[in-house]
């Protein structure tokens, strides 16, 4: 969850109760109140256990079953901008910390020794998951990192009461859902889709299944089922399949548009797929997209003013509105000067109000990124660049300058932006991810620099030699692209004895693994990229 700036803020409404009469939804909470941010920056909110090993976390998941508690896992780094968001309006909220003592809540941080071995066991990749299992150590669901936090919330209690597994409820919604609860269907329609590693079905499967499952869900549960028809669309225009969305699906949305509360329901998805949305349901240059397009620019513009939405959410749906003012025009078309001034205003705003650390790292580079969209890049950098000193993770603003000059055809100014913000990285997994952003950059922008070129891979395998995990999960894919960019930078043989030499290091490297270690065909296969895309699942 941390490829694009947009989908990095953590992006309401309340979950509808549509039960079936014998039935009763778990109680809403009451509202959220913020704790005072001295005392939930201070060590007194959540009770977190930090774990980076195996033996860690089984001692949670102990202390789960002695407690009787459901346990939750949530995994994240210290620079990505949504697990800052969580920070900034949900894990310092007094009714979510409060809450946190009825179940047994583990921290995996990504760049801990060991983390992403664990990243191997639980199924997780981006930053953040979140998952949620039972006492007995069963995996119950996985929460939506983009919902507001007073939904979340809901969500989370809406799992901690589940009877039965997500993927037990799916096989009965599969089977015609006889007999299924509202919640069940929620629980369905709220899953971390994104996050679910094919867990539950296999990433092909997902958008057949959920425009399955949003016909299957009965017709007095119209959030739910509206949920799982927006999510639906979404997951095929993500697809490489053609999936013909249902032909009911631009009506519901041209409906739900102008009602301001089940927007609000249905912000996070709103706000984050605007343009796909709008790229599957109509066709380019015509009036249906265009009559869509002016509905969905009305809605955004009302959730952007919601005083109760969070920044980062308000910001979200300023940038899809740039996305949709951008469909069907040339890259470089200059947008509406009115829209421009929105975009200067309102990144101007919320680095002149935000006083939070979590909420800068959070919502400065989705501003960045807003700034870019627009086409206004010098905004863009000097924004940046002003945030340098008071970011706790300044390499990530780093990479976005280097991005940001990429862009603007200023080869030298994104050299330099990049190596330094592999140079301020920090954490194991995070130096191995920003040296191969490092490495990708030296390729394409100097790729007669061989000295450099072979300097930068060269400490990416002695760093890597160094690491319990190093090709495990996050950190062996930050190598193997390292090894597929190589290769390609090589094709012809041009550049054969730094390869050698490369290969050379690696194999020194791969040969202190035992052969039994699953982490070897990986190590093996990071020189030659189609052995690591088929040693990629064992790992």
């Amino acid at each position: 969850m941390n490829s694009h700036p947009v989908l990095l803020a953590v992006c309401v409404g309340l979950l509808a109760a549509c039960s079936k009469p014998a039935e009763v939804a778990p109680a809403a909470p009451p509202p959220l109140a913020a704790a005072p941010a001295s005392a939930a920056h201070a060590g007194t909110g959540i009770a977190w256990q930090h774990a980076a090993t195996d033996a860690a976390v089984d001692t949670a998941f102990a202390t789960a079953r002695a407690q009787n508690k459901p346990l939750f896992l949530y995994w994240g780094a210290a620079w990505c901008p949504p697990c800052n968001q969580l920070k900034a309006t949900l894990f310092n909220r007094q009714d979510f910390i409060e809450r946190s003592r009825a179940f047994v809540p583990v921290y995996i941080d990504g760049d801990s020794p060991g983390a992403q071995k664990l990243g191997s066991r639980f199924k997780v990749r981006g930053y953040p998951t979140m998952v949620l299992f039972n006492a007995d150590g069963a995996e119950l669901t996985r929460l939506p990192g983009e919902v507001d936090a007073a939904q979340y919330t809901q969500v989370l209690t809406l799992g901690m009461n589940a009877q039965r597994p997500l993927k037990a409820v799916l096989a009965d919604a599969r089977s015609g859902g006889v007999g299924l609860s509202a919640n069940d269907w929620k629980l369905l329609a709220f899953y971390s889709w994104d996050t679910d590693q094919e867990q539950a079905v296999p990433a092909a499967q997902l958008p057949a299944l959920l425009k399955q499952l949003a016909a299957a869900c009965p017709a007095d549960q119209a959030d739910t089922a509206t949920r799982l028809m927006l999510k639906a669309v979404v997951a095929s225009a993500e697809s490489k399949l053609a999936v013909t969305p249902d032909p009911q699906a631009l009506p519901r949305l041209l409906k739900l548009l102008p009602d301001a509360s089940a927007s609000r329901t249905q912000m996070d998805v709103l706000t984050h797929r605007a343009a796909d949305l709008t790229r599957v349901l109509t066709a380019a240059k015509s009036a249906p997209r265009a009559g869509l397009v002016a509905t969905f620019n009305a809605s955004l513009k009302t959730l952007e003013a919601d005083p109760t939405l969070s920044r980062a959410d308000r910001l979200t749906a300023l940038n899809a509105r740039v996305e949709l003012a951008r469909l069907d025009t040339a890259k470089n078309a200059k947008l509406p000067d009115a829209l421009l001034g929105e975009v200067r205003a309102h990144a101007a705003r919320v680095d002149r109000e935000i006083t939070d650390g979590y909420e800068r790292q959070a919502v400065i580079p989705t501003a960045a990124y807003v700034l870019e969209q627009a086409g206004l890049f010098d905004e863009s950098r000097a924004l940046l660049e002003a945030n340098l000193a008071k970011s706790h993770s300044p390499y990530y603003l780093m990479s976005a300058l280097a991005s940001n000059a990429k862009q603007r055809g200023d080869s030298a100014e994104a050299l330099r932006w990049s190596e330094e913000a592999f140079n301020k990285s920090e954490g194991p997994a995070t130096r191995l991810q920003w040296g191969a952003g490092y490495l990708n950059m030296l390729v394409d922008l100097a790729p007669q620099d061989e000295a450099r070129i072979e300097r930068a891979v060269q400490q990416l395998f002695t760093e890597a030699a160094a690491q319990p995990d190093a090709f495990f999960e996050r950190s062996a894919r930050s190598l193997q692209r390292v090894g597929t960019k190589l290769q390609g930078w090589n094709q012809g043989g041009k550049h054969a004895a730094v390869l050698a030499r490369l290969q050379s290091q690696l194999a020194a490297v791969c040969g202190k693994l035992p052969s039994t270690d699953p982490q070897r065909a990986v190590c093996d296969g990071v020189l030659h990229p189609a052995a690591a895309k088929s040693n990629a699942k064992s790992v």
